[in-house]
This record gives C-alpha cells, sequence and structure tokens, in this order.
C-alpha cells in the first residue's frame, strides 16, 4: 500500500458525496495504489449509511466505526493507528482542505525531500471572526509552545511511515496531534494552499471545542503560563510592598483613612491573584489527571471493508 488517507466525519451526511468523489479523483490522479480511511466519529445522522453505500462502489474505502463521538482528535489517532500505506495523510472531512493539494504533498514524500509536508493556509474563507481567531491562536501557540515554523499549519498533512511511528509513540491523553507533529522533528515542510469555506452544513467545532483544543495545546507545550503566574507574583509582591510602605507613610503623617488602607489591599491584591493562579495551576492539574487515568483514546464498534 503505498498511501493511505485518513478523514474523520462527525454527521457529515450532506458532505459525504462530494467529499469522496473529490477525494478519490484526486488521489487517482497521482497514486491509484491507496485506501481512503473515513473515522465516523459517532454520528447521529446518515453519515456511516451514506459512507457504507459508496464503499460497495469502491473497496479501496474503509471505513472505521467508533462506538460513541471521541473528538477530533481522537478520531484522527484511529484513522492513523490502522493505516498502512508508506505514506499517510491527513485531511478535515468538510472539504476546506481542498483533497487536490495532496498531490503536492505526496510529490514531495516521494522524491525524499521531506518526512512530513504540512499544509500552510495563504488565506482562508468563511466565517471572518472565527479566522481571526484562529490566526491569533497560532501566532500565540508558535511562541509560546517553542514550536517554529507552524503558523497557520493545522491537520492537513502527509508523513512518511517512520514520522507516522515517532507520532504515534507520543501516547498523551490530551492531543494536539498539529503540535505532536511538529514536536517529533524530522524533516519538515509546507505546502501552501487557499484553505476554502465549509462546502455544506455547520462547523461541528463550537466557539467552546475551539477554546479548549487551544487551551489543551498551550498547556500541553508550554510552561509559560505557569512563568507568567510566577512573574505576575513577583510584580503583586513589589507593588504591595511599596503600596505598605505608602501605607506606613501615610498613617504616619496622619491623613490615611483609618482601615481603609489595609482591608481594600488586602482583599483586591491577594484575593485576584490568588485566584487567577489557582486556575491557572488547576488547567495543569486536570491535564495531570486526564494523563493519570491512561484510558483508551478511543473505542472502536466495527471496521467496514471489503476484499479489494
Amino acid at each position: 500500500m503505498q498511501l493511505s488517507v485518513v478523514i474523520p466525519l462527525y454527521n457529515e451526511a450532506t458532505v459525504v458525496d462530494a467529499l469522496l468523489s473529490r477525494t478519490l479523483a484526486a488521489l487517482d490522479s497521482f497514486c491509484p495504489d491507496f485506501e481512503l480511511i473515513v473515522v465516523d466519529d459517532g454520528s447521529s445522522d446518515m453519515t456511516l449509511p451514506s459512507l457504507l453505500a459508496y464503499q460497495q462502489a469502491d473497496p479501496r474505502i474503509r471505513v472505521i466505526e467508533l462506538s460513541r463521538n471521541f473528538g477530533h482528535q481522537a478520531a484522527f489517532t484511529a484513522g492513523l493507528e490502522h493505516a498502512r500505506g508508506q505514506f499517510i495523510a491527513m485531511m478535515d472531512g468538510d472539504l476546506q482542505d481542498p483533497p487536490e493539494v495532496l498531490g503536492a504533498m505526496y510529490e514531495r514524500l516521494a522524491s525524499g525531500q521531506c518526512d512530513v509536508a504540512s499544509g500552510k493556509r495563504t488565506e482562508r474563507h468563511g466565517n471572518k471572526a472565527k479566522n481571526g481567531m484562529t490566526n491569533i491562536f497560532h501566532f500565540l501557540f508558535q511562541r509560546l509552545a517553542g514550536l517554529r515554523g507552524m503558523e497557520n499549519a493545522g491537520n492537513f498533512c502527509m508523513m512518511n511511515r517512520d514520522a507516522l511511528y515517532a507520532l504515534l509513540s507520543l501516547d498523551e491523553r490530551v492531543r494536539y496531534l498539529p503540535g505532536l507533529r511538529a514536536f517529533i522533528g524530522f524533516r519538515q515542510e509546507y505546502v501552501e494552499y487557499a484553505r476554502d469555506a465549509r462546502f455544506d452544513g455547520t462547523a461541528k467545532m463550537s466557539l467552546f471545542k475551539l477554546l479548549t483544543l487551544a487551551t489543551d495545546a498551550i498547556f500541553s507545550f508550554s510552561r509559560t503560563p505557569v512563568r507568567l503566574c510566577l512573574t505576575i507574583g513577583l510584580v503583586g509582591a513589589l507593588v504591595f510592598f511599596i503600596a505598605g510602605i505608602y501605607v506606613l507613610i501615610a498613617k504616619g503623617f496622619g491623613f490615611a483613612i483609618p482601615g481603609w488602607s489595609s482591608t481594600l489591599l488586602s482583599i483586591y491584591f491577594l484575593g485576584s491573584i490568588q485566584l487567577v493562579f489557582l486556575g491557572v495551576v488547576g488547567e495543569y492539574v486536570y491535564r495531570i489527571y486526564k494523563e493519570s487515568q491512561r484510558r483508551p483514546h478511543y473505542f472502536i464498534r466495527k471496521i467496514h471493508e471489503l476484499p479489494e
């Protein structure tokens, strides 16, 4: 098997036909020896029946049916762990990542130019507010995590089997695959493309889910939030020390309001700083708890595949 393409889907019945027809046509144009692994992440609509109907016409489609909705990163992991190709591609299922770009990625890997070829978005179509927030996240994550060259690079990529083995060896429960992909190193290059708007339907990643993924990424790869707490604490202690000197001088010269200074300084300063610090530390403790549970990333209900 030369190429495996992994696509997770969750309630994308209206996209299935266009997604599969475009992807199969694109793959046939440069690599006829491939498998298309579609992971159904616990869909409740007609996504799974549509996939199985399409599979009857093309046995190169493999459908992995998860037992419930485990999330985007877990669904990708399931597909990657069952991929058999020499080269393995990851692609979202809403056609925002054009499958025609896979050919350029394949060319770079097959020629030995690199081990990982990631899609880098030069422009985005669709919701401008959401795109703006995504750009801000990529800017912050690249600098906080210290992983250079990742700006505007998401899940869309292709890697060789050596890079895949390295990626799958990172058995973290709180997963952000683009960050893990950058962390493993190897020879990485980027293929620029314009990210399209959604083909149909509504985005399955709500604002809350996107924020959760962003915090998972930052807290998993950076100690900057904890160091920021330490810095703020030291600066706050200095400010409190200076304010304390002012209070003593004010009391000595008799122009301080009795009881006001000590009460206000202690309540507002110490209370707010402690709450911020507890929140940041709590984020790290929660992720430590998730890692200590050692639960599987996903459970498979059934793998649907036909003999070629």
